[in-house]
């Protein structure tokens, strides 16, 4: 066996290796796809899934033909959905805010006037209140 005989063998191989791997790509994205739409109804989901099993590279061209464009704009409203739902939590983390020195001291002074501690632990709260390291 020559060089470019090996050589032309291995580029055969990696070309065969990367159709491969994104006929899997592909077949994945449709069948996450078929679960996620709702406008498929439990039916016509089964009916995609097994022509998927049985003729899986026509049915797979199909649904990218005649669905793609949809599955393209689901796709797009995830991750419009997934943005938002990030940054709202994000926005909601960011609010909470640790009690400063006047709420803790107000909290203390509270729990003094109720009863439920002596003028010692409110003294001693309220020491700790005004020592505490605070972020900005």
């Amino acid at each position: 066996m020559s060089f470019w005989e090996a050589f032309w063998d291995i580029i055969w191989w990696f070309l065969l290796v990367a159709v491969f791997i994104t006929y899997f790509i592909t077949l994945f994205g449709v069948i996450g796809d078929i679960f996620r739409d709702r406008e498929l109804n439990g039916g016509l989901k089964a009916l995609w899934m097994i022509l998927l099993i049985f003729v899986p590279f026509l049915t797979m061209l199909v649904y990218l033909i005649f669905r793609g464009n949809g599955m393209a704009e689901r796709s797009r409203l995830r991750a419009i959905d997934e943005q938002n739902n990030a940054e709202s939590y994000i926005r909601e983390v960011a609010s909470r805010t640790a009690p400063s020195p006047a709420d803790e001291i107000t909290r203390a002074k509270s729990l003094l006037d109720a009863g439920t501690i002596t003028t010692d632990e409110y003294s001693s709260l309220k020491a700790q209140a005004l020592q505490a390291p605070r972020m900005a």
